[in-house]
């Protein structure tokens, strides 16, 4: 990897190379899988739980996830909190052919060009941010990410925020079953934004998930699919931790 990003003083990473995005889809992945579709998060620490896993290989991670079912896979590349880095994005990317999310939290248009040079197929954007007008219209995001080659998923966590997300261009709607303000945790928040929707997009239960029988609960409330995060990484066996799961379906 050496060759790949130079460290600048601030802890981040200026990518030298761009890499390839995925060749398959991950909207048609979903609609055609038949069992439970899931994205899994590779992070090392969080917010709310601290250090999640010691650090590790990410790659050998990565491929123990896709082993197990993962159709896609969310990977950090924020260092506060997170312990992220683009650099274990790039490694894994170079690796896998798997459809990727760059999981970072875009406040600047320059964070979507990193996504575009180090091979994201997905972006992240949360719905509250443009809500509360700590940043300019959502809109403008979301147009300036697809014209970088990227899909974009718009995470919501609110019935009045997941109205709004419809309102874009969004490729995927995510519904953070976590309240970002106070880190709680309710599945419950997927099943009272989805009821009486009648879906036009891929709908992405996110975050709390732990059980089989909370993917069951969670499709019969009108999720597509579900990303996985915090339970696969703190398990012994991450192979046989995704694979629980993704045949709960």
């Amino acid at each position: 990897m050496e060759n790949s990003h130079k460290a600048i003083s601030d802890g981040t990473y200026e990518i030298v190379e761009s890499l390839q995005q995925s060749p398959f889809d991950l909207i048609e992945s979903i609609r055609a899988n038949k069992r439970a579709s899931l994205i899994t998060e590779v992070k090392f620490s969080s917010p709310s739980l601290g250090q999640i896993r010691s650090m590790s290989d990410p790659v050998e991670i990565a491929k123990s996830m896709v082993r197990g079912g993962a159709l896609g896979l969310s990977v950090l590349t924020q260092p506060y909190l997170f312990e992220g880095s683009p650099k274990y994005f790039m490694e894994i990317r170079k690796q896998l052919r798997i459809p990727m999310l760059m999981k970072d939290i875009i406040v600047d248009k320059i964070q979507i060009d990193a996504a575009k040079r180090i091979g994201a197929d997905y972006m992240l954007l949360i719905q509250s941010l443009f809500d509360s007008g700590h940043l300019k219209e959502i809109d403008e995001f979301v147009e300036y990410g697809h014209k970088q080659g990227l899909k974009v998923l718009v995470e919501s966590h609110t019935k009045e925020e997941f109205a709004n997300s419809l309102k874009t261009d969004a490729d995927i709607i995510g519904i953070n079953n976590r309240n970002l303000d106070t880190l709680k945790i309710d599945i419950n928040v997927t099943k009272n934004i989805l009821e009486g929707h009648k879906k036009d997009r891929v709908v992405i239960s996110e975050s709390g998930i732990e059980t089989p029988e909370e993917i069951i609960f969670l499709r019969k409330c009108g999720a597509d699919a579900f990303l996985v995060g915090s339970s696969i990484m703190k398990s012994q066996d991450v192979e046989q931790s995704v694979r629980r799961l993704a045949n709960a379906i």
